[in-house]
């Protein structure tokens, strides 16, 4: 660059600096701090919508490029490049999680939480750009983990942003982290209704009314953005409405929903203790540890395509999900894709991956709701198209043990699959679960990650037992609340 160009340089950043200053005096001299609140509210919605579409193309584009290419090589070289791509796409992530954004680890709800109850709303742009790029890459490449919980971070990140550049005054900061939260949740689900319940659940914690007119807002504004970008159609299509035929079903759904909760503690208590064992593991350097999980995860999916010949274990498995909801897979299959993913999950998550929970969660649940459709059948002899029910109900069954959100459980399965003909049967499934995992572990398992590394949350009892610093997964150990990361 020429000493010219260094000087117009110069002076444009200068120029840009004064009429930011300007804009900035201006919203502060002539807007109220709850005008300004709702003006930025408009702006996250729009901004949190195209965010999470953005984010969600990366993945399909990063997933055409590496595990579906993968997949689709045949003989000797696709049982190679379905077992290694998912290895060096962790070998990858974990160290630019080690190195470039340690605060991009785990699901990014945990993050969010502690966000909220310590510092003020404030998410790192930083973490949140992290969180785009490396879970963009880690899913794309095979990991059996989703997008959703990425998504309510980087949409947290983007809103802590907007209200630093704005000026927004500090006690009002705290208060539009939900906003994004609930934004970004509606695009990515395609599911406002459940998204404001879920702010209001597993974030706010409490019914804020204050905060509940910005997360509507939000949540329909990026729901509305999400729909015009990427069309109005439900994230799983069922081939049918399905409803309550037979209420001789109802025993079976409650038995079903016992088995989830069940289910749900098992994948809590794997996850827990793999990360925690995963924290001590010294044999290999920790930056590598992710690859551990995408090397677990590339061989379960290699032997279930070899197996059955489908691709369900990587990424959030939505296309084998659906598979499910009609009714099309046998019940070996959905046993073994059921126990592959929640093995696959456990491993992704536990060795310190950048990805969320909640599409494995759905998935495990449509396998174990398709297994016990199969009992239904059997037992009543109702038509094989009871299956498909019985998956769909699974799938909040398995959601309500493990995100420990009931109401959301129930809005959420309403709102992906454009159905609400199994009311009566996803409460009574639902809230067995949320009953039976809750009985076996009290805590939920956002609380339980923060718990193991030394983040007690206002209402949550401290354990006795937190990771050692260093631990891979989750938010970022050693930090005591209201303290950011060194990076």
């Amino acid at each position: 660059m020429t000493p010219a160009e260094r000087s117009a340089a110069v002076r444009l950043r200068q120029r840009l600096g004064q009429a930011w200053v300007t804009a900035r005096d201006w919203v502060r001299r002539y807007l109220s701090d709850e005008s300004h609140l709702f003006a930025l509210t408009l702006l996250v919605g729009v901004v949190c919508g195209l965010v999470a579409v953005a984010f969600h193309l990366a993945i399909r584009a990063m997933e055409h490029v590496l595990i579906d290419r993968a997949l689709g090589a045949t003989g000797a070289l696709g049982w190679g490049l379905t077992i290694v791509t998912p290895m060096l796409g962790g070998l990858a992530a974990g160290a630019a999680l080690t190195f470039l954004a340690p605060g991009a680890r785990g699901s990014g709800i945990p993050q969010v939480k502690q966000a909220f109850a310590f510092e003020g709303g404030r998410v790192r742009l930083r973490d949140a750009i992290g969180k785009f790029i490396i879970a963009a890459v880690q899913i794309g490449a095979g990991a059996s983990l989703g997008r959703e919980g990425p998504t309510a971070q980087i949409c947290a990140g983007a809103t802590s942003a907007l209200a630093r550049v704005t000026a927004l005054p500090t006690k009002s900061v705290r208060r539009l982290l939900p906003v994004g939260v609930a934004a970004g949740i509606a695009a990515a689900f395609n599911a406002p209704i459940a998204a404001v319940t879920f702010t209001i659940e597993e974030i706010v914690g409490s019914l804020d009314h204050a905060v509940l007119s910005g997360v509507v807002v939000a949540a329909a504004l990026a729901a509305v953005i999400e729909r015009g970008i990427l069309g109005v159609h439900p994230v799983i299509v069922v081939d049918r409405a399905y409803a309550l035929d037979h209420v001789s079903s109802l025993p079976i759904f409650a038995l079903m929903g016992l088995a989830a909760g069940v289910i749900s503690v098992t994948f809590t208590d794997s996850l827990l203790k793999l990360r925690a064992g995963f924290s001590t593991f010294r044999l290999l350097p920790r930056w590598t540890h992710p690859a551990v999980g995408g090397l677990v995860s590339g061989a379960l999916a290699a032997v279930a395509l070899h197996v059955f010949g489908t691709t369900g274990v990587t990424g959030g498995g939505y296309d084998t999900l659906t598979d499910s909801l009609g009714g099309k897979l046998g019940f070996g299959m959905l046993l073994g894709l059921g126990l592959a993913k929640l093995v696959a999950t456990v491993f992704s998550y536990s060795s310190g991956g950048a990805g969320g929970i909640f599409a494995p969660s759905l998935f495990i649940g449509a396998m174990l709701g398709g297994a016990f459709g199969y009992l239904d059948v059997l037992v009543f002899d109702h038509e094989d198209l009871q299956r498909g029910a019985f998956a769909l109900v699974g799938m909040g069954a398995v959601f309500a043990g493990v995100i420990r959100a009931p109401i959301t459980s129930v809005l959420i399965i309403f709102e992906m699959t454009g159905g609400y003909g199994l009311v009566l049967p996803l409460m009574l499934a639902n809230m067995t679960s949320y009953v039976v995992a809750r009985r076996l572990r009290a805590r939920p398992i956002y609380e339980e990650l923060l718990l193991q590394d030394g983040i007690t949350l206002p209402h949550a009892p401290l354990v006795a037992s937190p990771l050692p610093a260093g631990d891979p997964g989750g938010v970022v150990p050693g930090r005591s609340p209201g303290t950011q990361p060194d990076q």
